[in-house]
């Protein structure tokens, strides 16, 4: 839908508190009733906007992880390349989640349970992955790979391509293969010392 996809890029380039109906309609060529008739308010767009993001990037995700079905490991790899190359576009301007709840730090607005729902999908599937693998400790791994990729997405914003970002598949490498079985440096191995 032409609104969705106009406020969605109005939205990311020029954020949402900056962005009015009046541009979003001028921009989409779409008349004021009718944008009123699909959404009766700013608030109703935005979350609408945040739930076609949330369909597309789990679309994005699935062909990112689907080239080797049975390899986790690689999987992994393929992820997280891919999202390292994301971070390093010219058009890259943060994580379109994160970016919403900078805007709306408190809760209670429409599209933060779709947030919510998003970062938590973004961690269940890394702890099915971690499991896949056969770590010592899945739910570390886990935890170790949702905040190097957050952490990753705010510092490609803030530092560019010269920031730890461009460290993101190497040093999720070393997080993962610390805890393969027969590492010295897994979880089990270094509490029993």
């Amino acid at each position: 839908m032409r609104i969705l996809d106009t406020a969605a890029a109005l939205f990311y380039q020029q954020g949402i508190h900056a962005v009015g109906v009046d541009a979003i309609v001028a921009a989409s060529g779409v008349a004021k009733m009718s944008f009123y008739r699909h959404f009766p308010s700013k608030d109703e767009l935005i979350r609408a906007v945040l739930v076609e993001h949330d369909r597309r990037y789990w679309t994005w995700w699935d062909a990112a992880v689907g080239l080797h079905p049975d390899n986790p490991r690689e999987q992994l790899r393929d992820l997280l390349d891919t999202i390292s190359e994301r971070l390093h576009r010219p058009s890259y301007r943060g994580c379109f989640f994160i970016n919403f709840t900078a805007e709306f730090a408190k809760a209670g607005h429409l599209g933060s349970g779709v947030v919510l729902a998003h970062k938590q999908q973004q961690r269940t599937r890394l702890r099915a992955l971690a499991h896949a693998l056969g770590v010592a400790d899945p739910d570390l791994l886990t935890d170790q790979l949702v905040l190097l990729i957050e952490g990753a997405r705010v510092s490609a914003l803030t530092q560019g391509d010269s920031g730890p970002a461009k460290n993101l598949s190497q040093c999720a490498e070393g997080l993962i293969a610390s805890q393969l079985p027969g590492s010295t440096n897994s979880p089990a191995v270094s509490s029993a010392t």
